[in-house]
């Protein structure tokens, strides 16, 4: 007889605390081994197998994100979760205040231009949509102190890692040019957000290899690659008025092995966008 799906809250526990202590190894920059991790884990467990915990892992990798926290590269985030599970992982967040000091340090660590990128092999296929049309569940809403957190927006703040990743998409956009043999294009190209100005909605001026203009926004994270990132209203607007020319440049994993999809049109035919705050003048 097949066993039942249901988890305890004891086999929940274990493995959001198994998950967590995977995770805070991931943040600190150490390494860990996510087999052997899983096959201890699974000496804990109630008989399940290696795709129920697979599934659960990224269960937990959905919560993350709909805490705004970053998540295990690898473990793509899968949404339809209980809530028993979201409170656990708020709960093991809240009561160790490691996490948040290893989180804290790791989206304000300074970054570089790394060095001997294959540019061959650096545009990677992009994130294939959700299959979903609704979720099973409203995203959970956090209303402790871990919803207080927003590490997403923290590693957006960080000046010296979107600079690095926009003087690496100036490699790779010469590198594509003089690749197609347009020598003369990629001379052209400029960095406009350091000539004109962080506010045009667009970061890089480059070109197609028929001499049209091609508009770049460059959004950079350290992390997994279906990370949410942030659009500022001009980039919203600028991406709808110039859609055949817009281009989102998505640098993932960058401290480790940097990685980029493009994602070309206006941003609202990619993302689902959620106004997370406003401005409010006094009437």
């Amino acid at each position: 007889m097949a066993r039942a799906d249901h988890w305890s809250d004891t086999e929940i526990a274990l493995t959001v605390a198994d998950y967590m202590k995977m995770f805070t190894l991931e943040l600190a920059g150490q390494r860990y081994n996510k087999s052997a991790h899983r096959r201890a884990l699974l000496k804990l467990l109630n008989g399940r197998s290696d795709a129920a915990v697979e599934l659960k892992h990224q269960n937990i990798s959905a919560v993350l994100r709909d805490l705004n926290c970053f998540w295990i590269p690898g473990y793509k985030p899968r949404s339809n979760y209980q809530e028993a599970l979201a409170t656990y992982v708020e709960d093991w967040i809240n009561s160790h205040s490691d996490f948040d000091r290893v989180s804290q340090a790791a989206v304000k660590q300074p970054a570089f231009v790394p060095t001997g990128v294959e540019f061959s092999t650096l545009l990677v296929e992009t994130p294939k949509p959700s299959t979903t049309i609704q979720e099973e569940h409203p995203p959970y809403s956090p209303n402790r102190a871990a919803s207080k957190r927003d590490y997403v927006a923290q590693e957006a703040r960080n000046s010296a890692l979107g600079s690095a990743g926009e003087l690496l998409i100036l490699e790779y956009e010469e590198y594509r040019l003089r690749s197609a043999g347009e020598r003369t294009l990629a001379n052209r190209i400029e960095h406009v957000a350091q000539s004109k100005g962080d506010g045009l909605g667009y970061d890089i001026l480059s070109f197609e290899t028929s001499g049209q203009e091609r508009f770049i926004e460059v959004k950079t994270t350290a992390f997994a690659k279906e990370t949410p990132f942030y659009a500022s209203r001009n980039e919203v607007s600028f991406s709808a008025d110039f859609q055949d020319q817009f281009h989102i440049y998505r640098l993932f994993e960058f401290r480790k092995s940097p990685k980029l999809f493009s994602l070309a049109g206006a941003i609202s035919d990619h993302c689902q966008m959620d106004p997370v705050n406003f401005i409010c003048r006094l009437r």
